[in-house]
């Protein structure tokens, strides 16, 4: 994979190919655009290709001004992932504040109308937003992976709500292969 050779960043839209967990609710799939790979923290929004493909994916619009747009969604994905680690809510809040929805009629009937202080916040401030509803209706399913070295979120949707890591694929079977080299060592 090529990685710039001035960081541990991954060019262009390699970083939303190598991207781990991707198909969480908004909310939450804005603060897993950081992810760690072998140690590495890297972040999808380093570079414009990758904010343009994060955009894409969610069907929100870039306006004009990339670099602005992805100002405002770092500020949302840090004031995010601080309310979800328990480090208070007025950032969010300020996030909060650059929007609204407004109740609308066209051709097609009623619809809510995201009304944001500057076009360059409508992104950010439309994912800061669907967390409410999270926290709302299930706060308890929303959990970070627990391999202590990942810092990814994601919805427990399983039935029992017990699901642990983001991905088994990735940190469960780490888990795994790590317990069953440790058994195996203390038989031998």
């Amino acid at each position: 994979m090529p990685r710039d050779n001035q960081s541990n960043r991954f060019e262009g839209l390699e970083a939303v190919r190598i991207r781990p967990l991707r198909d969480e609710p908004l909310a939450l799939d804005l603060v897993d655009t950081v992810w760690v790979d072998q140690g590495a923290l890297l972040d999808q929004f380093d570079d414009l290709e990758g904010v343009r493909a994060w955009l894409g994916d969610h069907g929100l619009p870039g306006a004009p001004g990339l670099e602005r747009v992805r100002d405002r969604l770092v500020l949302a994905r840090d004031a995010l992932r601080g309310l979800l680690e328990g480090r208070g809510h007025d950032r969010l809040n300020a996030v909060l504040d650059e929007g609204a929805t407004r109740p609308r009629f066209g051709d097609d009937g009623p619809r809510d109308t995201v009304v944001v202080s500057d076009p360059a916040w409508e992104a950010a401030w439309t994912a800061a937003a669907a967390v409410v509803p999270l926290l709302r209706e299930r706060p308890e399913r929303l959990r970070k992976c627990a391999n202590p070295s990942c810092v990814l979120w994601f919805l427990d949707v399983s039935k029992n709500g017990s699901r642990r890591w983001c991905s088994m694929e990735v940190c469960g079977n780490r888990a795994k292969a790590g317990r069953f080299s440790r058994r195996h060592k203390s038989v031998g």
